[in-house]
């Protein structure tokens, strides 16, 4: 079952939530490790089910797990056995969905909305790398090399109960082919969004022109929704528009806020986008995003927002 196209059969929009790292931060957490919001995980988890909270307060429909950069390689850096941390990846899906459903019992919570999804955060392998490169895809590994990287997390986030993957900041097609891949071989049945970081308005980070990327993903059953994040928002509507004239697929935007991330120092700089984010949201509506959201630096508010000009007439 397909949980994105049964949601859009009966809604126009799928709100997705916000940042969870940077949102953690906010909070008082400090991230500055290469485990990022995985950390807390270990650390806090009542705190990420807070954040997740606040999200499906502000109208989210979908609660993107802290898992995107909870890998075995990674947590075994910070002494974990292969058990601890595939109990703490599936974690991240419990937490989520324990915020959900207390959420969704609250009657009043459920007035013209669909009872918001789970979706398990798939980063790419140059998030594990946590130098950037997931915003350059100059990793050098074949398929089968990023199908063994993926393979474990992805098969403890779907037994934990995930209804979708969220395989996001992909930078390059050799990975995306891979995780497709995955699917398609190992875990029948599981569907998954694929979400670029994108260099400009025409290609994702690698230099792929994300037309090439959308032709190949709208032929896969199981590929849900095909889109852009982590990404300026001045670059959104160009590449809405150009995955919509190649794929039939929903398509699913959830941008930064428009400044530059510095992987040595794990800091953000620069100035946000001059546009507001929910006049940028109706424009990729406009252009043919039918899932949005926020990524790095968004908040609640955003998010809210988002939710509100939804109701709109």
């Amino acid at each position: 079952m397909n949980p994105i196209e049964n949601i859009l059969k009966e809604f126009p929009l799928i709100i997705l939530d916000g940042a969870m790292a940077t949102e953690l931060e906010r909070h008082g957490c400090d991230l500055n490790d290469s485990l990022w919001s995985a950390k807390i995980l270990m650390e806090n988890p009542e705190m990420i089910k807070q954040v997740h909270t606040d999200y499906f307060n502000a109208g989210a429909d979908c609660a993107i797990t802290a898992s995107y950069q909870a890998t075995i390689e990674g947590f075994a850096q910070h002494g974990l056995d292969e058990e601890k941390t595939l109990n703490l990846i599936q974690a991240s899906v419990r937490i989520a969905g324990e915020a959900r459903d207390e959420f969704w019992n609250n009657l009043e919570n459920r007035d013209n909305r669909p009872k918001p999804i789970i979706a398990a955060s798939i980063g790419p392998y140059g998030a594990f790398l946590a130098d950037g490169s997931e915003y350059r895809g100059d990793y050098k590994l074949t398929e089968e090399e990023l199908m063994n990287f993926h393979r474990s997390r992805m098969k403890a986030l779907i037994d934990a109960g995930a209804e979708v993957l969220a395989c996001e900041t992909i930078p390059s097609m050799v990975e995306a082919k891979a995780i497709v891949r995955l699917l398609e071989e190992e875990f029948p049945g599981t569907y998954a969004w694929m979400s670029f970081s994108a260099k400009d308005e025409l290609h994702i980070s690698n230099g792929v022109p994300i037309t090439e990327c959308a032709t190949w993903l709208d032929k896969h059953e199981q590929v849900a929704a095909i889109g852009i994040n982590c990404t300026p928002p001045e670059y959104i509507s160009s590449l809405v528009k150009k995955i919509s004239s190649h794929a039939e697929k929903p398509i699913i935007v959830y941008p930064n806020l428009g400044e530059v991330y510095d992987a040595s120092t794990k800091t953000w700089s620069g100035a946000p986008s001059k546009e507001s984010y929910v006049s940028s949201t109706q424009d990729w509506y406009e252009c043919g995003a039918r899932l949005i959201g926020g990524c790095c630096r968004t908040k609640p508010e955003n998010i809210k927002d988002i939710a509100n000009w939804s109701k709109r007439d």
